[in-house]
């Protein structure tokens, strides 16, 4: 049926469908059903604890034993703070009636701790987003017989992971839904949409390439394939499900037009337009990642 069986042969899986892990808006149950229905389920790792990491993993386990990819942020934590950006917004405050002090939304990048749980939990594939960790933590989670998957937005940045040992490069166009990939540059003028970046990641990288962004139905799995991809990765196609954990409103409003913005947490994301981003933004001079989005979360 699948006329590249590489993606299938390297993740175990019986199609070559990825999870797209999305904070915030699924947890176990719908990981669970899309291992269940063949294809890679990936556990968003980057807002949880380690401690939560293997509850939720536990509670996977007790239901599949299929493969399971376990997804985690390399990016540069802030280090600035967001008073100027929080005093901007005090007009939605005072207009919604919320305090402007909020805990910190947790966004914490790949470290030791997170990677004692992999090598605890061993799960068949690891993801990372903004790059790749340090050389020692890449190690020890190969170490743990994990398979590696990270993100690319340009052709450097997937030569750049074939280069460093990745076994597969997720190559995210512009029109992939949640926080863009970047790592080596981010100049929004180099992010290609993905049936442009796909054919050129593939014929720069010999490791087999995921496709992302825009793909939502048979049409587009069967595009990206006849432009090279051994796989695609489906985001927000999965928020339909009964198992994504997203409100009423949040569902009735997939629809509605998207754009690339910064000021929902710091670095560029597409995300349902809102009013804080057409008068904010869409690209506003929002405090360093994830500080934004702390300020925003009231």
């Amino acid at each position: 049926m699948w006329p590249d069986r590489r993606l299938l042969e390297l993740l175990n899986v019986e199609h070559p469908i990825v999870l797209a892990p999305m904070a915030g808006a699924m947890d176990a149950a719908l990981v669970i059903e899309v291992c269940e229905g063949g294809g890679l389920g990936s556990l968003p790792c980057a807002m949880l604890e380690p401690e939560r990491i293997r509850e939720e993993v536990g509670a996977i386990r007790a239901r599949t034993r299929k493969p399971l990819n376990l997804n985690f942020f390399c990016h540069t934590p802030a280090r600035g703070d967001d008073a100027r950006w929080r005093e901007r917004l005090r007009p939605y405050y005072e207009e919604h009636g919320v305090p402007s002090a909020a805990p910190p939304l947790a966004r914490v990048p790949f470290d030791a701790a997170r990677c004692e749980v992999v090598e605890a939990l061993r799960p068949e594939v690891v993801s990372f987003h903004f790059g790749l960790p340090e050389p020692a933590l890449l190690a020890r989670v190969r170490g743990a017989g994990c398979r590696v998957l990270a993100s690319a937005t340009t052709v450097e940045e997937a030569r750049y992971l074939a280069d460093h040992g990745v076994d597969a490069v997720i190559a995210q166009g512009s029109e992939a839904g949640g926080h863009r990939g970047m790592f080596l540059t981010q100049d929004l003028s180099t992010q290609l949409g993905t049936f442009a970046l796909v054919p050129l990641v593939v014929d720069a990288v010999r490791v087999p390439v995921i496709a992302a962004g825009g793909i939502g139905d048979a049409r587009g799995i069967v595009a990206a394939l006849a432009l090279g991809a051994a796989g695609v990765q489906l985001g927000t196609a999965y928020l339909h499900c009964p198992e994504a954990r997203i409100t009423a409103l949040h569902r009735a409003a997939l629809g509605r037009d998207t754009a690339i913005t910064n000021v929902m947490t710091g670095r560029p994301a597409r995300g349902i337009v809102n009013r804080v981003m057409r008068e904010l933004g869409p690209i506003g001079d929002a405090p360093e990642f994830p500080l934004a989005a702390a300020a925003l979360a009231p």
